[in-house]
């Protein structure tokens, strides 16, 4: 998937103002629409301006495309990172007429599918009970909040159009209790935090949805947790008790004897204390002492010389026995 540059799909600079890209639109629309031009791209190239005019027409969208767009090119590959949008405060529906019926391109999908059609159901269900629009923001937590609970400061970033009707951006604060317990995508509701409502409506609500900053040693699956345990070749293969972090503290692990590399080993409850309490998973990652000095290397040495193994030797003879087969007339 390349990086698409809407600016350049409306012939429009990125310090564009939005009646700059209103206008923009509305020209090429007209040139490209299938009804009125009968050229074999028309149709294509009408659907590729509808979708820049979704992203560009719409501030919020167009805040958070503009700073992704800082670390790409145009037609550079590109993956979303998972996280891109954090700390956007979304709202609205589509800003282009039409635009539910059209098929958006894989790019627009990876960036906005999934919020593009949350707006559009919340915006009907606000129009339908007189309130105010629903707002959409994601924020990043450290895992230790989720497993402890917490009360943080958050900003989100509120795209707004100047009286020159250009883009700018301004930061809202406010404060929010992180239950203990909460997962990845999860959502926070603040009640009355959203769009103002017509009348006596109300207010819409703000819901904040729960992503984890990456942490330096657990995973997080659900309530579960999973860690990377580094071992001993003797403690795989002898056995016994080790050390291992969990969130509550430092606890004994019986690793069995003869444990391979991978082997999966269970803590019940030592995950996020949700209801039920997630587990932690621990892997084990067989780790080899390196042979930087005479000690260490006659160590193995003396391994080579007096252990009779040899790890390829069930390979060897499947591969024996394949060649042997395909031999045959």
């Amino acid at each position: 998937m390349e990086f698409r540059d809407y600016y350049a799909l409306l012939g429009v600079e990125k310090s564009a103002t939005q009646d700059e890209i209103k206008r923009a639109y509305r020209k090429l629309a007209r040139k490209y629409h299938p009804d009125l031009n009968k050229d074999a791209d028309a149709e294509a190239k009408f659907k590729e301006i509808g979708e820049a005019n979704e992203v560009l027409s719409d501030p919020e969208k167009r805040a958070a495309y503009d700073q992704l767009g800082k670390a790409y090119s145009p037609g550079q590959d590109f993956q979303p990172p998972p996280d891109w949008d954090a700390g956007f405060e979304f709202s609205g529906g589509p800003q282009n007429e039409g635009a539910q019926e059209q098929n958006f391109s894989e790019f627009f999908e990876n960036l906005f599918g999934d919020a593009y059609r949350q707006q559009r159901a919340t915006d009907a269900s606000a129009r339908f009970n007189a309130r105010g629009q629903n707002h959409h923001a994601k924020i990043l937590i450290d895992l230790e909040d989720a497993i402890n609970g917490a009360r943080r400061t958050i900003v989100l970033q509120i795209p707004e159009l100047t009286q020159s009707g250009h883009l700018a951006v301004r930061d809202r604060k406010l404060e929010v209790t992180i239950p203990k317990g909460v997962r990845e995508g999860q959502h926070i509701r603040l009640k009355g935090q959203g769009a103002p409502g017509p009348g006596d409506g109300g207010s819409g609500d703000l819901y904040i949805e729960i992503t984890f900053k990456t942490h330096p040693f657990y995973q997080a699956e659900g309530s579960d947790l999973h860690l990377e345990l580094p071992v001993t070749p003797w403690e795989s293969a002898l056995g016994g008790k080790i050390k291992v972090p969990t969130p509550g503290g430092v606890v004994d692990l019986n690793i069995p004897a003869g444990s391979k590399q991978g082997r999966k080993l269970r803590l019940k409850g030592r995950g996020i204390p949700a209801k039920p309490p997630g587990d932690l998973y621990v892997t084990l990652q067989i780790v080899l002492p390196p042979a930087d000095n005479a000690k260490a290397r006659k160590l193995y040495q003396t391994m080579a010389r007096e252990l009779d193994f040899n790890p390829r030797e069930d390979l060897l003879r499947k591969a024996g026995k394949h060649d042997r087969a395909r031999a045959r007339p």
